[in-house]
């Protein structure tokens, strides 16, 4: 007796003939996922911590201090770079198959049996990708600006507490830190600049790029945000560690856990 396709479907979820342990990728997913945000709610709500000497942490930066807004200034911000994750179209993917089961796997039986796609809300709003891409590469910049004022060190030291004191003049320096957020705005920029819709706004609308105004330069660039994207899932889950890596390394040593290592 054979088992048909329609059969396992009629099963309902994880119906399959598979032998492999198909379950363990979308259940490590979810939990990578899931850990990531527990914890960066968790630091975007503490509202402390978030900066030693002249270390910004990812999650606060544009640090935007207010009187207004009575919660952690890193809500004001967050949405932007969350957005940017949640509907990246690599992200859709694995959270769809870590948290909805939809599908678990290839292969495997699903809870639902019709389809209706990303047209009816909250999932229309993945639709927003490409906008909140142009805010991801604002951020870029002004992490990477951070970055710059991480290798500013004041010439007398900082205090006890880790601030840095008032009518320092500044030398060239780095520490650990400041090559963790270094490493951090690179690894974000690759995940960034190799996002499939920065991709079609370059080049997906050209038939012929040698035809099209500023053609030449247009390809060149489609070419290297196609070189990033062929390794975007890498990315992005390398930039998920890092941006995590980085406040954490930066909130223990403001806690005073750890402390920095200077470099030169």
């Amino acid at each position: 007796m054979t088992t048909s396709v329609r059969d396992l479907q009629e099963r309902g979820l994880g119906a399959t003939l598979r032998r492999d342990a198909w379950w363990m990728q979308p259940a490590v997913t979810a939990l990578i996922l899931g850990s990531f945000a527990i914890y960066a709610t968790w630091a975007a709500w503490v509202g402390i911590h978030y900066e030693w000497g002249p270390y910004l942490s990812p999650f606060y930066s544009p640090y935007i201090k207010t009187t207004w807004w009575p919660l952690s200034p890193a809500f004001l911000i967050l949405v932007f770079p969350l957005g940017f994750r949640s509907t990246c179209y690599y992200y859709r993917k694995a959270y769809y198959r870590a948290f909805f089961l939809d599908p678990a796997a290839c292969a495997v039986g699903e809870a639902r049996h019709g389809y209706k796609g990303e047209t009816k809300f909250p999932f229309i709003l993945q639709n927003l990708h490409r906008f909140f891409m142009y805010a991801a590469v604002i951020f870029i910049f002004i992490l990477a600006y951070d970055v710059f004022l991480a290798i500013r060190w004041p010439t007398g030291g900082l205090n006890p507490d880790g601030t840095i004191p008032a009518g320092s003049s500044f030398g060239f320096g780095m520490g650990v830190g400041s090559l963790m957020m270094a490493i951090n705005v690179i690894l974000l920029s690759c995940y960034t600049f190799g996002c499939h819709s920065l991709r079609h706004l370059i080049g997906g609308q050209v038939d012929c790029f040698s035809c099209a105004r500023g053609g030449r330069a247009r390809f060149e660039m489609w070419r290297g945000v196609s070189v990033l994207n062929r390794h975007h899932m890498l990315f992005a889950w390398c930039s998920l560690f890092s941006v995590a890596l980085t406040d954490l390394y930066i909130r223990l040593c403001a806690i005073g856990i750890i402390h920095d290592v200077r470099l030169f």
